[in-house]
């Protein structure tokens, strides 16, 4: 694994992704029971992480745009500072108008941090390598994700809830620091337009395609397999970490303490596949990789259902981190395949609106019904949503250069 990825800059950023989702965990883990406890309905819940979602949509484009007039490595300093500042303030607020706007900015700075870290990888990575280089930074996310919820679980039964969400802060402004006094400035490539040449000596871009040419809608079109990727794991993601443990609880009977420490079982899975899947991508293709992953995800979802047992929700839950989780890292490696290095401040901000635009209309909508059908059905309609992905994707299959041409032995094999 070293001698692949030889630039330090993106272990750096592996680093300082490990600790954003360790503060992620944290946070995430606790949101939910933490306004169930201040007595918000289950459709405030719902609607303040769109509010979150609204920040990530609003910010996405002129993130876009700081990278290109700032840095990438300014950008994600400044984003990281931002998210320890409104993940500590947040247990503090009491009034849903406060909490919104908190949120609202939380989504904000996240975003940032998205872009940051993403435009950096892509801009470092060898083509080839790319969907590896994005799975490991999901793999560093996932370790976070992992002891978030387990830290988060120790540091509930001993001290306030209100400890954790500082601890969360205290993290995200230790990995600031570290962006900020060892990240190398960014690349040249990064904010001058290259020659696609060495996409297609690497199966990627056509050279007929010129960055400086695109629009933004000609590059959402180009990315669009991608895009409704990450707009499903949005959607999905938002919605099944602030309802399935009010599921479990209400429906299945579970003990709240227990639920506490499913979300780090979704990202163990992820965790433990996400390098694989990664492989699988750079040789046989990241699309139909993702659609094989969406389909196994789509048919886990609804099996949630008619699980009653704990450890058997724990062993679905780690499934569904396996294969949903792992389509997100090779969604962003196909983005990052089909533009140029110029180009990726402008797609990855689209790439993240997008995902945003889900995680903004996944909860209310997924409050909705689970307010008026009950969780199973909740958990059926995101079960139709990959579904719906699989379809688009399979429908779409040429929008990945692996589909286009012919691999030799030599690109198809990992260095």
């Amino acid at each position: 694994m070293l001698p692949r990825i030889r630039d330090r800059n993106i272990w750096l950023i592996y680093l300082s992704i490990l600790l954003l989702g360790l503060a992620y965990g944290l946070a995430i883990a606790l949101v939910a029971i933490f306004l169930d406890e201040h007595h918000f309905s289950k459709t405030e819940i719902g609607t303040l992480a769109a509010w979150f979602a609204l920040g990530i949509v609003a910010l996405s484009l002129p993130m876009g745009v700081a990278i290109r007039r700032l840095s990438a490595k300014a950008t994600l300093t400044l984003s990281l500072a931002g998210y320890a500042l409104t993940v500590a303030v947040f247990p503090f607020l009491r009034s849903y108008a406060a909490i919104a706007a908190i949120r609202f900015f939380d989504g904000a700075f996240s975003v940032g941090i998205w872009i940051g870290c993403e435009t950096i990888l892509l801009a470092r990575a060898s083509p080839r390598d790319r969907a590896f280089v994005t799975s490991l930074y999901a793999i560093a996310m996932a370790i976070g994700y992992v002891v978030g919820p387990l830290t988060a679980r120790a540091l509930v039964a001993i001290a306030p809830m209100e400890i954790a969400f500082l601890v969360s802060g205290a993290i995200a402004l230790a990995a600031s620091a570290i962006v900020a006094s060892r990240l190398d400035p960014d690349p040249p490539g990064l904010h001058a337009d290259r020659s696609p040449s060495d996409e297609v000596e690497h199966g990627g871009r056509d050279p007929s395609h010129r960055a400086s040419a695109r629009s933004t809608r000609a590059i959402l079109w180009r990315i669009k397999t991608s895009c409704f990727a990450t707009f499903a794991y949005g959607y999905f993601q938002a919605s099944v970490v602030l309802f399935l443990p009010l599921y479990l609880i209400h429906e299945k009977h579970f003990e709240r303490s227990r639920t506490i420490v499913i979300p780090a079982f979704f990202a163990a899975g992820m965790l433990v596949c996400a390098s694989v899947a990664g492989r699988l991508g750079d040789r046989f293709g990241h699309l139909a990789s993702m659609r094989l992953l969406g389909l196994i995800g789509a048919a886990t979802i609804a099996g949630f259902t008619i699980l009653d047992s704990y450890a058997a929700m724990c062993v679905a839950v780690f499934v569904a981190g396996a294969t949903l989780a792992s389509i997100s890292p090779l969604s962003l490696a196909l983005q990052g395949v089909v533009v140029d290095a110029a180009e990726l401040s402008r797609s990855n901000a689209i790439y993240n609106a997008c995902y945003a635009l889900g995680m903004l209309v996944g909860p209310p909508i997924s409050s909705l019904v689970f307010e008026e059908h009950g969780g199973a059905p909740m958990l059926l309609h995101l079960a139709g949503l990959w579904a719906a992905f699989v379809t688009f994707a399979w429908w779409f299959a040429a929008d990945d250069p692996a589909a286009r041409m012919p691999q030799r032995p030599s690109a198809a094999r990992a260095p």
